[in-house]
């Protein structure tokens, strides 16, 4: 399947400041991407880009098939945004602000009304589309900025900290939607909420000083070399040592141990087997898994390597 979004090598300068270096980003239909780094680390500005909003300095944009900068009209219908301060008009209503909204987007005639129902009964809006949105909380006007950004049926859809400043009810309701758009569009997500990343995301993609420093599915980014075993009677280290792909082993309290090796996920059944043919009594066997906070502070601080000694059990 050909990707949605297609940018290579994408750069973007202001002044001297590189702010943007070689930054090549993909997405494809039923994705949901987070875009993660700190603040100034260039984010912002690749969403620009990717929107057709910001010029890059160099590199390429395609967006279903269409080259953004050779034909922006045309690459842009695909293109639904949330930037992170909505571009709402407090004074009109839902209905009057969508209608506008779709009427910006070239929606024809014949298909607003449907168009305007369909998005806003996705968003869970329908009930509430004769209010000012000036009078909305700050859940339903993100829920509005959504709204607009789906009007025309994009087939990708960016959206950036789509649920700063809410309640955490709010947050839950906006995550639900985010991920039922993830499963017709390819969504790309740029927040500050780690668990959010966690929750809704199935690929993580990290930019610091203006560098991609990681692009990795959450389930790959989760996962290290360590297992912890809790055995009931426990043998010597040697014994242990003997285990199917173990490279290193470390007793972190009685009972338990910290196994190490490059393969040891692919074997987790034969030392399950093992360690009952052994009669050592297995009580655990459980693969310990990165935090994505730390994996996040790690990579932006310049560390070279992820965690790989989490807290003993």
């Amino acid at each position: 399947m050909s990707a949605l979004i297609q940018a290579s090598n994408l750069h973007r300068f202001y002044g001297d400041t590189h702010a943007v270096n070689d930054v090549s980003i993909e997405l494809h239909q039923g994705e949901i991407l987070a875009l993660l780094g700190p603040n100034g680390a260039g984010k912002s500005s690749c969403l620009q880009m990717l929107c057709g909003v910001l010029a890059p300095g160099g590199g390429e944009i395609i967006i279903n098939g269409v080259d953004l900068l050779d034909n922006p009209n045309c690459a842009k219908q695909d293109i639904g945004y949330l930037p992170d301060k909505p571009p709402l008009y407090p004074e009109l209503t839902i209905d009057e602000y969508l209608t506008y909204a779709a009427r910006l987007r070239r929606v024809k005639k014949s298909q607003l009304n449907p168009l305007r129902e369909q998005a806003m009964q996705r968003c869970g809006l329908e009930n509430y589309n004769k209010h000012l949105i000036g009078n909305l909380s700050k859940g339903y006007q993100q829920r509005v900025g959504i709204a607009q950004a789906i009007i025309h049926q994009p087939k990708i859809i960016i959206l950036d900290e789509p649920t700063v400043g809410l309640d955490p009810i709010q947050m839950v309701e906006i995550r639900k939607l985010i991920r039922q758009l993830g499963e017709q569009h390819g969504v790309i997500l740029s927040t500050h909420i780690l668990p959010e990343v966690q929750a809704v995301c199935n690929r993580v993609q990290m930019i610091h000083q203006g560098k991609s420093v990681i692009n990795k599915k959450i389930n790959e980014l989760k996962q290290t070399d360590q297992v912890t075993l809790r055995l009931q009677n426990a043998p010597n280290l040697e014994s242990l040592k003997l285990l199917p792909k173990v490279e290193s082993i470390k007793e972190t309290s009685n009972g338990y141990y910290l196994l190490s090796g490059k393969e040891l996920h692919t074997s987790l059944t034969e030392i399950s087997q093992y360690c009952v043919e052994k009669n050592w009594g297995l009580l655990e066997l459980c693969p310990r898994e990165n935090n994505l906070e730390q994996v996040f502070l790690n990579l932006t601080s310049g560390e070279d390597s992820l965690n790989t000694e989490p807290d003993a059990a």
